[in-house]
């Protein structure tokens, strides 16, 4: 709460709220629009702000102009698929019988999003719907701050924390005509961030009742979720960035040693199964030995259980979910930076079965040409900043294109260059 002296009298107001008591919502908005202004010319921090709001305004400059509207990141099938299977799916009901009512009334839209400010569910009046679709405030639109600038969702997810956006107080020019109250759901075994639920409407949302049902709402969800517990789960399989494969199967982890996590994964990418020949060279290459495989997938059958692996031909039963391939579906959908954020590492990196390093290879070749494709100066610094990235003077030359004036940059690819033909000339006869 931050203390405001009236008089003789001392107020706490709640930073959260958009609006604090006396004010008067026209002038606020005007008085606020010429903050903007003045922000968008250059001054950094306009004194009259929220520091929620002044905060959130120089995070969205960093990454968007002011006229620039939210894209779209799902739709059709993919946007189906997707939200069905998300958490949030399974607390809608409970959405919408506590906010469906404000969402019915003509003057409301109920919205809730993911943890990346994608929006899954947006209802509503068919007329106000059509209003808000005019700033692409539509399912599978990227309303984190990044993408739309300051909004209640986006700046909910972004300081982890229910709070109110006043018309002006938006950063994006199209989306100051509305007001909206968001809140964060987390999911309460694990305290991830899942989402968030908003409502958008007219400045009459700017009071303490709009903030508190939101909130509310949240934590009604959050208690479902603790409740029911995790849905059913396929087994799921992290191969990368570590040398041994991590199974987990209902919730309980098993482990896997170095030839095991190899047959796992191989089995993954093979769901219409592999002999033991096509698996001993994955495995060995040329120098196979059919009784070591055949030991081998004996031992790992013993761990993992007839009813999750099948023989003649060697295939699992049941789906999995892999870590690898769930960073092959992002770039397939073109979601490169998400990708990024999905890959902890190369696949099995200690392992050199020619299988697996033919994995390897393929899925950093498409991440990599992804990521120089994007010509984003945040994602090639992100590789850049990995362990495994440090020595990639392709990836070094890109990012002296994107910051010519970065003399570390420019070090970095001469020292590379140098150290490269240095080790072409080392090992010419």
């Amino acid at each position: 709460m931050t203390r405001v002296t009236m008089g003789q009298e001392v107020l706490l107001v709640n930073p959260w709220l958009a609006l604090t008591p006396g004010d008067d919502p026209a002038e606020r908005i005007r008085q606020v629009g010429r903050a903007h202004e003045r922000f968008l010319a250059g001054e950094q921090r306009p004194p009259t702000m929220r520091p929620v709001v002044a905060e959130s305004w120089a995070r969205s400059a960093a990454h968007i102009r002011a006229d620039a509207t939210a894209p779209i990141d799902l739709a059709d099938d993919d946007l189906e698929a997707y939200r069905s299977a998300h958490p949030l799916s399974r607390v809608m009901p409970i959405f919408r019988d506590l906010l469906g009512g404000l969402a019915e009334d003509g003057d409301h839209i109920l919205a809730v999003c993911d943890e990346h400010g994608r929006l899954l569910w947006v209802e509503g009046h068919p007329s106000t719907l059509r209003g808000a679709a005019s700033m692409n405030f539509v399912p599978g639109a990227r309303w984190d701050e990044a993408h739309a600038g300051t909004n209640a969702p986006g700046t909910a997810l972004a300081v982890d924390h229910a709070l109110q956006i006043f018309a002006t107080e938006h950063f994006s020019h199209p989306a100051q005509r509305w007001t909206c109250a968001a809140a964060p759901v987390h999911d309460p075994g694990t305290g991830r961030l899942l989402g968030a639920i908003d409502v958008t409407g007219g400045d009459h949302l700017a009071n303490p009742h709009s903030l508190a049902l939101v909130r509310a709402t949240a934590l009604a969800a959050e208690a479902y979720l603790r409740g029911v517990g995790p849905p059913a789960q396929r087994p799921q399989v992290a191969a990368l960035g570590r040398d041994e494969a991590r199974l987990a199967v209902g919730g309980k982890p098993i482990r896997l040693g170095r030839r095991h996590s190899e047959l796992l994964v191989l089995l993954t990418v093979h769901p219409e199964g592999r002999t033991g020949d096509q698996l001993g060279f994955d495995l060995y290459g040329d120098d196979v030995n059919p009784v070591t495989v055949r030991a081998e997938l004996s031992r790992l059958r013993r761990i993992l259980g007839p009813e999750l692996l099948d023989s003649r031909p060697y295939r699992l039963r049941a789906g999995v979910e892999t870590d690898l391939g769930t960073v092959a579906r992002l770039l397939d959908a073109g979601r490169t930076a998400e990708a990024m954020d999905a890959y902890p590492g190369p696949l099995l990196p200690a392992s050199d079965a020619p299988g697996i390093v033919r994995l390897r290879r393929r899925l950093d070749d498409r991440l990599r040409a992804a990521i120089l494709g994007s010509a984003d100066r945040r994602l090639v610094q992100t590789w850049l900043n990995r362990p495994w990235g440090g020595d990639d003077l392709e990836m070094w030359q890109a990012y002296a294109g994107l910051m010519p004036r970065d003399p570390v940059a420019a070090r970095r690819v001469a020292a590379l260059t140098r150290e490269y033909a240095c080790n072409v000339s080392a090992t010419w006869p």
